[in-house]
């Protein structure tokens, strides 16, 4: 078993996730609205004192007593994905679409190289040699083991990413200013300790699992499909079909666990204090809670936007550099 899969698999996904960061920076965006206007513990957020006058003829007489009305808290309303994209630019500048970008490089080189290299290793030796075939539940439990190891492996690059996409919209005190994704770990592992570099691997690997089964299984079994029923031959027709597809499957399956992730890697721990989320589970009970279920696909949209592109982008480019590495 040679290291071609992995090399294959990380130069298509280096160059996916190059050409769909600025659509991945506005989902991060998206998911993270809501949760500083989260409603908190106390009863009424806001009161405010009314001192009524009651006028009889010429006389004026006050209330004995304030009456205390609770005010409602104001909520903030979700921006669109252009609307999000339009305000970073006028806020931000161009730049800041690619926030993270060296970030994303390092991600894709740890993670999606590992996931998509160990797929293909799987995948070859779980075909049976007679048939050429692969049962889609050996597919999905390849992609299974293969998002989850990869995952583990990338979870610090994913952590800067994330970080590095969201710092943008804090005040200008609260920015980290990270300067790169090697300076964003590097202040992590120093300021919060290196098993920070890991936070949120849980819902990571989860993700990944989710992903890579549900990206890899189906773009597979697809394409398999269109080629065996006649519909279209093996080309670029097929590749962007199957793509897309899959595309919005992994989509739909990874979302929930995506916001998530997003959040529970982006909260701020100050010393001393106790940090926002306890865990993943705690973060969704939250969200839920106090945004409601639909919470959960915040960011849809720019994520079927970016995971659509994203995976035609990968696998036509992995199919591209399978013909012109298949002699090595």
């Amino acid at each position: 078993m040679g290291l071609t899969g992995f090399v294959e698999g990380g130069i298509a996904s280096i160059v996916a996730g190059c050409a769909t960061h600025p659509m991945d920076l506005i989902k991060v965006r998206m998911q993270l609205q809501g949760e500083t206007s989260a409603p908190k513990s106390t009863p009424y957020p806001a009161v405010q004192t009314l001192r009524p006058a009651l006028a009889f003829r010429n006389t004026t007489l006050t209330a004995p007593e304030s009456i205390r009305v609770p005010v409602p808290t104001p909520q903030v309303a979700r921006a669109g994905p252009i609307a999000v994209g339009v305000r970073i630019l006028q806020q931000e500048g161009v730049g800041a679409l690619f926030s993270g970008v060296s970030a994303t490089i390092l991600r894709q080189t740890l993670y999606s190289t590992t996931r998509m290299g160990l797929y293909d290793i799987l995948k070859k030796k779980w075909t049976d040699p007679n048939s050429g075939t692969l049962p889609l539940a050996s597919k999905i439990s390849a992609g299974l083991i293969a998002g989850a190891i990869g995952a583990a492996v990338g979870n610090p690059a994913d952590v800067a990413m994330v970080r590095m996409q969201a710092d943008g919209r804090l005040p200008l005190a609260q920015r980290r200013n990270y300067t790169s994704v090697v300076d964003a770990i590097n202040r992590m592992a120093r300021q919060e300790g290196i098993a920070s570099l890991w936070r949120g691997s849980s819902m990571t690997i989860n993700r990944a699992m989710l992903v890579t089964a549900s990206q890899l299984a189906s773009y597979d079994q697809i394409k398999e499909m269109i080629l065996e029923k006649g519909v279209m031959k093996d080309g670029l027709g097929t590749h962007v079909t199957a793509s897309f597809s899959a595309g919005f499957v992994a989509a739909v399956a990874s979302n929930p666990v995506d916001v998530i992730k997003t959040r529970v890697m982006n909260m701020k721990v100050e010393a001393g204090a106790e940090a926002p989320y306890s865990g993943a589970l705690d973060c969704a009970l939250k969200t839920v809670r106090a945004e409601g279920p639909l919470a959960l696909y915040k960011g849809f949209v720019p994520t079927i936007s970016r995971q659509g592109p994203f995976t035609v982008v990968l696998f036509v480019t992995l199919e591209q550099v399978r013909k012109l590495l298949k002699d090595f």
